[in-house]
């Protein structure tokens, strides 16, 4: 990637000028992250630079191997669905209508024996007629509709109106987006204690680094909780986005002193059940 390429070349020559790592990497935050550089930083810090970015490697590997899974997953159902669609269209446009002449020829020459035809049958003729009389409305009312939509889940208010609907899908789609979620979150405030980062900054990235609104705001109720003195499990074992189990673990990590290897096995449990359940 020429990006990475890029960013490579401009670490090497900021640092061979005497810049720290951390600093030569934030000219470059769309290869490295918040997250990341406060890792690095970290390690810089304590003089454990080679383990945290060992760290980093692990991390990043993991939660590239969980989007992977995910994604050859759907590779076939969206696949089929796709050709479905194509096919459905191609059935309502092209062939309903020589069905829907027949009835109408039928009726017309036998009009004692004509009868209603079947609600179903109405349904489809009627799906038919919308879609040849009026595509030149339809086409362009899809691509409007779908642009204010993505429009929409821009801003804030849709993105979390969207996800809180995505963690509701049923047939168990809901329940992976949600263990996807949980085994990220997990994996990065993991790295980020094992990494020496200060807990209230650590709580402050992973909240802001886990790509999902809900878990984003439950990390705030973690962080105010931390700053007044309170436990981490508190505000963890009252929000609905976290399982039980995910509090008890958290709260044996705190009592323990074990929070990273706790959040470690937390993150494998979930991305084993995202392995089943996908």
């Amino acid at each position: 990637d020429e990006m990475i390429t890029e960013a490579i070349a401009g670490v090497r020559s900021d640092v061979e000028a005497g810049s720290s790592l951390e600093k030569a990497m934030e000219r470059y935050p769309k290869v490295f992250d918040r997250l990341y550089r406060a890792m690095v930083r970290s390690g810089e810090q304590s003089g454990r630079l080679d383990e945290v970015l060992d760290r980093l490697a692990f991390q990043v590997e993991k939660q590239d191997a969980l989007r992977r899974q995910v994604k050859s997953a759907l590779m076939y159902p969206a696949l089929v669905f796709g050709f479905a669609a194509v096919v459905l269209i191609a059935i309502v446009t092209f062939v309903i209508p020589v069905f829907a002449n027949i009835f109408k020829e039928l009726a017309e020459e036998h009009p004692e024996e004509a009868a209603g035809l079947p609600i179903p049958t109405q349904l489809c003729v009627s799906t038919s007629e919308a879609i040849t009389g009026y595509w030149f409305l339809i086409i362009p009312g899809l691509i409007v509709a779908i642009f204010a939509f993505v429009q929409w889940k821009r801003t804030e208010r849709g993105k979390e109106m969207w996800t809180r609907f995505t963690l509701r899908i049923p047939m168990k789609i809901g329940d992976v987006i949600q263990k996807v979620a949980l085994a990220r979150w997990s994996r990065t405030f993991s790295g980020a204690v094992s990494a020496g980062i200060p807990m209230l900054q650590a709580i402050k990235l992973t909240g802001e680094t886990a790509g999902n609104v809900v878990l984003e705001q439950a990390m705030d109720d973690v962080y105010n909780s931390a700053k007044q003195g309170g436990s981490l499990a508190a505000p963890i074992e009252k929000n609905a986005i976290f399982p039980p189990m995910v509090g008890h673990m958290v709260a044996v990590g705190e009592e323990t002193g074990q929070l990273e290897n706790m959040m470690a096995k937390i993150a494998d449990f979930y991305e084993a059940e995202v392995d089943a359940n996908v």
